[in-house]
């Protein structure tokens, strides 16, 4: 029987401390007792941009991903996306991108020399700030996944992306009619809630982990700003 071997940590700054373990070809990035990600159940992480890109128009939009992770969301949306586009993605580790070059640079492949992609090591809460403060234009979509849902799991400062404060900060960071989609483990009635006070139309989607109907069952919330 093949045990789980644990390759590697990443502190988290101001957060938790995350581990990325092997299990015979497989990986996966560990939080304590919670698998946060796995490379045998991706299929809502990238239903997560499928779904989100399925609601907006054009195949060039410029959109934000936070954060990478194993990068699932990532190259789900750039298989879907022409030349023109523009894929942020803000990831608050190094270390993350690390394992994507390095213990997982086979699931990786190259598709981090994509021209489209800026990939940023920073918070996406101050990506979001740059878009309302002019210092970048302002987004298509904003896909999130940073936690296991909306509260800061890794990280206490994530709260305040998902507070109505910083929902509507991402609310203005988007161009009229664009979406912010919310990738998350369960359901959160109150996390709904928040999203419509903060002035969206909001769909709620429920996606199982793996495309055969199978696995667990995730939430993704897409929250439309109608102007």
């Amino acid at each position: 029987m093949l045990k789980r071997e644990l390759i590697d940590t990443a502190e988290i700054e101001d957060g938790e401390t995350l581990e990325l373990f092997s299990h015979g070809r497989d990986f996966m990035i560990v939080l304590g007792r919670n698998e946060l990600m796995s490379t045998r159940m991706r299929f809502s992480e990238e239903q997560l941009a499928e779904m989100t890109l399925d609601r907006i128009s054009g195949d060039a939009p410029r959109i934000l991903i936070g954060g990478y992770g194993m990068g699932f969301t990532y190259r789900a949306a750039r298989e879907r996306l022409g030349e023109g586009a523009q894929i942020v993605v803000g990831e608050i580790s190094h270390k993350i991108v690390e394992w994507a070059e390095g213990p997982m640079a086979e699931l990786t492949g190259d598709t981090l020399a994509d021209p489209r992609l800026d990939l940023k090591i920073c918070d996406v809460a101050a990506l979001i700030d740059d878009a309302n403060d002019g210092t970048c234009e302002k987004f298509d979509a904003i896909m999130l996944d940073v936690d296991n849902g909306p509260d800061g799991l890794v990280r206490a400062d994530n709260n305040r992306i998902y507070s109505r404060t910083g929902l509507g900060k991402a609310r203005d960071a988007l161009k009229p009619g664009g979406i912010v989609s919310v990738w998350s483990a369960a359901p959160d009635h109150g996390f709904r809630r928040r999203l419509k006070e903060a002035g969206f139309v909001v769909e709620e989607k429920g996606v199982r982990s793996r495309p055969n109907n199978k696995g667990a069952h995730h939430t993704i919330w897409f929250a439309r700003k109608t102007r």
